[in-house]
């Protein structure tokens, strides 16, 4: 199972959180965000292992100016949070990998992915609210069983030390991994390590 820690912001904890080893990293690039990495030192990130794949979370952003932000802190792949439309995807698909989440309820109609299908390379799928992620909260994960597609998906929103044990019970064929966010959090931007270590070892063991 991939893990992919998001919403990292603060210099020293980017590095104290990449010493765990996740497979993914996400830095927030939306300043409406309480995690909005802002003008971040580019260093912090390029001194980050190779292996490690640096996501860049966008909303509702021009193609033109992820793609100035993927040059510059050298993004690996981007998670398009907003309403991009699948030719957004799939133009930036042409550089990086393309994460595209969608916040799902009970209602969420899954056959609107098959647009999506072959423009990108996973799907996240995070609790419905009126924000973009961060919310805390979990959604119903036995509505993935109406997903019929094969791209990969991601699982996120209200993922903790106390219920990350239960994703492991998924047995979905295209789930390929989850997103720690808030839930590990001291304050917005500032995931508590040890909790981070305690579900990294539940997920991998």
């Amino acid at each position: 199972m991939k893990i992919k820690v998001c919403g990292m912001k603060v210099p020293e904890n980017i590095r104290d959180v990449a010493g765990l080893g996740p497979d993914l990293m996400g830095f927030i690039c939306y300043s409406k965000s309480p995690r909005y990495m802002a003008d971040l030192n580019f260093d912090t990130l390029h001194e980050l292992p190779s292996k490690l794949i640096k996501t860049g979370v966008f909303v509702n952003e021009e193609p033109e100016k992820i793609k100035a932000l993927i040059a510059k802190y050298k993004f690996n792949a981007v998670q398009l949070h907003g309403n991009e439309t699948p030719e957004t995807c799939k133009e930036l698909k042409t550089e990086v990998t393309v994460l595209k989440a969608f916040g799902v309820d009970d209602s969420f109609d899954f056959s609107q992915l098959k647009a999506y299908a072959d423009s990108v390379d996973y799907f996240m799928f995070d609790t419905k609210t009126d924000a973009h992620g961060g919310s805390g909260k979990t959604f119903n994960w036995g509505i993935l069983n109406s997903y019929q597609l094969n791209v990969p998906f991601f699982i996120c929103g209200g993922l903790s030390a106390d219920n990350v044990a239960e994703v492991k019970c998924i047995e979905h064929p295209a789930f390929y991994g989850v997103d720690l966010n808030s839930r590990f959090e001291t304050e917005p931007g500032f995931k508590d390590v040890e909790k981070l270590k305690q579900a990294f070892d539940i997920l991998r063991n």
